[in-house]
Formats: C-alpha cells, sequence, structure tokens
C-alpha cells in the first residue's frame, strides 16, 4: 500500500499485529520456518519476503482458510482451502508450491498443531482468554502448540460452531469394502466419468491420458530410439508406437488393451497394426466415447469395447496384453490376483507390457489430495516391487525403461492446453473442480520432476 491509499476494509490497524505477522511470528518462532512467499491475509496484512517479480504470493482471502487447516493440518487442509477459494496464489502457482514444499520438507507445520486443534480448545469456548481457554482443556499442550492455539483464538478464527468447515462439493466420497468392484466402479466414475469434452480440452488429438514418450537425445544400442517429439500429439503417437513395436503386433495379432481409457492404444493398434483388439474399461463415460470412436473411424470390425471389471475379463488367451497406468488402481492386496488374470488371459509365449507409475515403499498412496479428489484407494510401489509381483505370477519380465522426466514434460503439455482453454474448462467444470485441476496438474509435475513418483514401462513374457 502507497501512503494515501485507503485502507481495505477490516485491515489491521496496526501492521505489527495483523493475521499475516502473527502467522510469520508463530512459523518462525516454534518451527524455525520462514514464509518462502510473500503472504497476504485478510485483514489487509502482510509478512514475508518483499514482493518482486516472478516471487508468487500466497493469499488468505478468508479466516475460514485457517480453520480448514487447524481442522486438518497438513496437505488435505491446504488442498481445501485452495480448492474452495479461500486461499489464493497470484503469480505463478507451481514456482509457488516448489517454494512451499521445499520449505515444509524441512519441518512440517503441522507438527506446530495438535490434532483436532478446534475440538481440544471447544470445552473451552467460553473463556474469556486465550490463556484461560488453553488452560480448560484436557490437552498435553507443547510450547508450540499452546502458542498455535493463542494464535488461532487471537485472530478469532475459531468459535462456535465447533465443527469443521465442510468440505468442498467437489471432493470424492466413496464407501464400500475397499476394492469391491462397487466402489471400484464408484472411484473410477469419480474421476473419469467426467464428459470427455473436458478431457479433449488438455489432452492430444488422441485422447492418450498417460505418460508420453518425448524421444531421446541419444538412444543408446539396443534401445528404442526415436526422433526427439516436438508436440504432445507427436509425443503421445510415439509412447503407442513404442507400446505396440515391444508388443510385436502384427496384423491379425489378437491385442487385450486392459484398462483402455479414451481409446488412443487401441485406435492406434486396431488402425495402424491392423490388430484386433479389444479393450476393457470400468468408466461407461469412457466406454462410450471409445465405442462411438471406433464406429467412426471404421474399425468396429477390429475392435471392441467393453465396460467391466478386469476380474470379469475373458476372450483370451489373447496375444498380447497391454495395461496402461492401470495397475495403480487395483490395489495392493488385489496386485497378485491382477497379475493372475492377465496371465491366464495371455497365451504361453504371449507379450504383457504394463506402464504403472511407482512410488516409494513408505508412501504408497497418491496423498491426502489425490486420495480425496483424483483417486482414492490408489496404490503404487517401487519398481522393482514390481517386477517381483509380475514374475511370481509366472512371466519373465525382458525389459525395464524408465520414463519420468517423459512425465514432467506431458503434463506441464496438459497445463499448458487448460490454460490455453480456460474459458471452454470454466464452461464445463465448476470454479471449484476448476482449482481442483490446476492444483492436481502442478502437482503431479512437480511430483515426478522432483522424483517422488516415478513411471515406468515393464515388458515381460509370460512362460510356457
Amino acid at each position: 500500500m502507497t501512503r494515501g491509499e485507503e485502507k481495505p476494509p477490516g485491515m489491521a490497524t496496526t501492521a505489527q499485529h495483523g493475521a499475516a505477522q502473527v502467522i510469520a511470528a508463530l512459523l518462525k518462532t516454534h518451527a524455525g520456518l520462514d514464509l518462502p512467499v510473500r503472504l497476504r491475509a485478510w485483514d489487509g496484512s502482510a509478512a514475508g519476503p518483499a514482493e518482486r517479480p516472478g516471487l508468487p504470493i500466497a493469499v488468505i482471502r478468508s479466516p475460514q482458510a485457517i480453520r480448514r487447516i487447524l481442522w486438518h493440518p497438513g496437505e488435505l487442509g491446504l488442498a481445501r482451502a485452495y480448492i474452495s477459494g479461500d486461499l489464493d496464489v497470484e503469480g505463478d502457482l507451481t514456482e509457488g508450491l516448489r517454494l512451499v514444499m521445499t520449505a515444509i520438507r524441512t519441518k512440517p507445520p503441522a507438527a506446530l498443531v495438535p490434532a483436532r486443534l478446534p475440538v481440544a480448545l471447544a470445552p473451552a469456548a467460553r473463556a474469556v482468554s486465550a490463556k484461560a481457554a488453553i488452560a480448560r482443556t484436557a490437552v498435553a499442550w507443547t510450547p508450540a502448540a499452546v502458542a498455535a492455539a493463542r494464535a488461532a483464538l487471537r485472530l478469532k478464527v475459531l468459535g462456535p460452531p465447533w465443527s469443521p468447515p465442510p468440505p468442498p462439493d467437489c471432493e470424492l466420497r466413496v464407501s464400500g469394502r475397499l476394492h469391491s468392484r462397487a466402489r471400484d466402479q464408484a472411484v473410477i466414475a469419480g474421476h473419469y466419468d467426467v464428459s470427455a469434452a473436458f478431457y479433449q480440452l488438455i489432452l492430444d488429438p488422441n485422447m492418450a491420458y498417460s505418460c508420453a514418450w518425448w524421444g531421446e537425445e541419444d538412444p543408446g544400442p539396443g534401445r528404442h530410439g526415436h526422433a526427439r517429439a516436438v508436440t504432445l500429439a507427436d509425443a503421445q503417437r510415439a509412447k503407442l508406437e513404442m507400446i505396440c513395436t515391444k508388443l510385436a503386433l502384427a496384423p491379425g495379432s489378437t491385442l487385450l488393451d486392459m484398462g483402455c481409457g479414451w481409446g488412443s492404444l487401441t485406435v492406434h493398434a486396431a488402425r495402424d497394426h491392423r490388430a484386433k483388439v479389444t479393450a476393457v474399461t470400468l468408466s461407461g463415460e469412457q466406454g462410450g466415447y471409445v465405442r462411438q470412436r471406433v464406429r467412426g473411424l471404421g474399425l468396429a470390425e477390429r475392435a471392441q469395447v467393453r465396460i467391466q471389471d478386469y476380474r470379469d475379463a475373458d476372450g483370451g488367451p489373447y496375444d498380447a496384453i497391454a495395461s496402461v497406468e492401470m495397475g495403480e488402481h487395483v490395489g495392493a492386496a488385489n496386485y497378485p490376483r491382477f497379475c493372475a488374470e492377465l496371465h491366464r488371459l495371455l497365451r504361453p509365449g504371449g507379450r504383457l507390457l504394463i506402464q504403472q507409475m511407482s512410488r516409494g515403499a513408505r508412501a504408497p498412496g497418491g496423498g491426502p489430495f489425490i486420495e480425496s479428489y483424483i483417486t482414492p484407494d490408489m496404490t503404487m510401489r517401487p519398481v522393482g516391487e514390481t517386477v517381483r509381483l509380475i514374475e511370481d505370477a509366472g512371466f519373465e519380465v525382458i525389459g525395464v525403461q524408465a520414463m519420468r522426466p517423459h512425465y514432467v514434460r506431458t503434463i506441464r503439455a496438459w497445463q499448458d492446453n487448460f490454460e490455453d482453454k480456460r474459458p471452454e474448462v470454466e464452461a464445463i467444470l465448476t470454479p471449484e473442480q476448476v482449482r481442483m485441476w490446476r492444483l492436481y496438474l502442478v502437482g503431479s509435475a512437480l511430483a515426478f520432476e522432483e522424483g517422488r513418483m516415478g513411471v515406468d514401462q515393464i515388458l515381460a513374457v509370460r512362460r510356457g
């Protein structure tokens, strides 16, 4: 604010005691954490690094953002605050998230806040001071927790009703037994049964919703080398061709596309390699789209589409099977059965290609945000463990190709399409869904960029 400007409504009269300064002091004193970005609060106060070109600004538009974080400290609370619009970022969201993630790895701010702080303070709601409110609770308070509680009460972000703010409407809610057919179908529907028109805006013309292959500068001997792709469409086409080549598809070969998505591999294999393809998906939206696409391209005699659970697939034995980024959804306990089903459906000597994401053993899920908004029940593991499970099912793994850097570039291309076509996106999605997708794309690209997630193609042969 420059001299002579009027203060925004509700702006703190003393800058040193504004909401932004209280939050910054709490993080500095009790977590040893300096604000990595400029922070501006609902009362007009600001703290953190001085504004400069390129530095993102985190904007707390409402005290509701703090309430969300206090009820769910960590990733989920922050995600809910952003998706709801109570928390915003001015400037580059990717850079803002990168700076914040780098800072909190040293000491997560959640350590400041006892679990369910609002519940802990609820019995003291009638207390006349922060000190009295804290004294009346039964929580074993650490100095940092005491400071967090005092700050929350001082900023008046807690109070009746003593219940959490409702989550954004786009948060997924699934029930039932883990990985039952009904629950799996509900999970898939939550993410994939969005209008195909939306995915057409952000994906390539082939509608490949998986990691592309951008080629190699200097492919080594014996490796699948391709000229470096220039566009997303080129890179996805190169990935599809690489899969078909690894599977040794020829005219008349039978291919099971397990988890066919929007049909990119099904169409490529049937049209360009004249294979006979059976496409399986659990998504009704995807199944309907692929059927219409196959008919429109005159490929109905070479490609059939089934909307069914992988556990119900039949029609083999097939010459080849591909499963592109579907194995993450079957669950840890069910993965041996998933591999057994693939073994049952593939002929002896037939080839299997699994393209699948990986993650460290200590963090097998997608994290609170992914599990709440994108794909609940998702399970990943180190690639070596996946190789072992495939081999235990009766396959010989003959090749593993790491593709992690290619996913960074793929997701960034989706981001570019998303932002370039923002008006069309906003005509299809709700404002909350738009913010959720922005966070999803930015966060996913960073996860692959920083090596917290990987993706690999695993090629195997069924033993006789």
